[in-house]
């Protein structure tokens, strides 16, 4: 493989390598980076350039209208309750779930396999779900963001495949030394699962933060919007209003560049999770994708 890479035919792969990845990575990078210096603009620069990277005039009006309401900062205070407890009570459940469906000898654990999937390729539909929601009392509650949701059959199959392809002689050693079935799962199963927990937590995480249908569909207490669902809004009804953030009367609304820079406010914190479980991340979405 060395050779191959010092020879004529594998210098030019690797630079061809280097510049398409370079090429996708400026094409992924440069958009957030105009939305960064278009939140920093005035609205006038906005409106006659129509693309830039560095504003010729950098204000932070847009972000004094935005910390001058309690609006933006409360939804970001319920989109981080709602990531954190959610995330955390997806997991539970998944992780739970997903190792006793790896044990063959579970009594009815086919037809648990069989429900799963089905619930992968049909399900009740939106106003079914919406009657049991409002049935549940979860209306109007920030428990509607978490509960409805909290097991993703995709990722169940996928950590229950995980939970499969580790060595059978882990489980009959634990018993051995006389572990009960939840001493195996939380004492051997678990710390040799931390690459796909860490690669499922993050999926769960940026999955509860990007989401603001269910908010859109549950919640009519606009002081229980996530900061998702408030973007949405700022963004439908931009010409006509901001809503909650009209509570901000010292400052001139700036309706293009406060869009820009609540997508900043909503993007940066989901992307400082990230480098937390980096190194994890890429080992953990292979395991438990050979094996059915």
């Amino acid at each position: 493989m060395h050779r191959m890479h010092n020879t004529g035919p594998g210098r030019i792969f690797d630079v061809f390598n280097h510049v398409f990845l370079a090429i996708v990575g400026i094409v992924t990078v440069v958009p957030f980076l105009y939305v960064i210096a278009g939140s920093f603009s005035t609205e006038s620069e906005l409106a006659t350039r129509t693309f830039f990277l560095i504003p010729n005039e950098i204000t932070t009006v847009a972000y004094d209208y935005i910390f001058s309401t309690n609006a933006v900062i409360r939804s970001l205070g319920i989109s981080v309750i709602v990531t954190v407890i959610g995330t955390i009570i997806s997991m539970i459940l998944t992780l739970t779930m997903a190792y006793p469906l790896s044990r063959k000898n579970m009594v009815g654990r086919n037809l648990v396999l069989n429900l799963v999937l089905f619930s992968m390729l049909f399900n009740g539909g939106m106003i079914p779900t919406y009657l049991l929601v409002k049935n549940l009392g979860l209306l109007d509650s920030i428990w509607a963001l978490m509960l409805p949701m909290a097991i993703n059959p995709f990722n169940l199959i996928i950590v229950k495949t995980f939970f499969q392809q580790l060595p059978k002689e882990l489980e009959d050693s634990s018993k051995i030394d006389g572990c009960t079935e939840f001493q195996t799962f939380w004492r051997v199963m678990l710390p040799l699962s931390k690459p796909v927990i860490a690669t499922f937590t993050l999926f769960y995480a940026v999955f509860y933060w990007n989401d603001f249908f269910n908010a859109l569909l549950y919640l009519t207490d606009t002081t229980k919007w996530p900061i998702q669902l408030l973007l949405q809004q700022l963004v439908m009804v931009a010409n006509t209003g901001l809503g909650d953030l009209q509570e901000a009367s010292l400052y001139e609304s700036p309706e293009e560049s406060i869009k820009l820079a609540v997508i900043v406010v909503a993007t940066i914190p989901i992307l400082l999770f990230y480098p937390f479980l980096q190194k994890h991340f890429a080992k953990g979405v292979m395991l438990g994708s050979v094996k059915g």
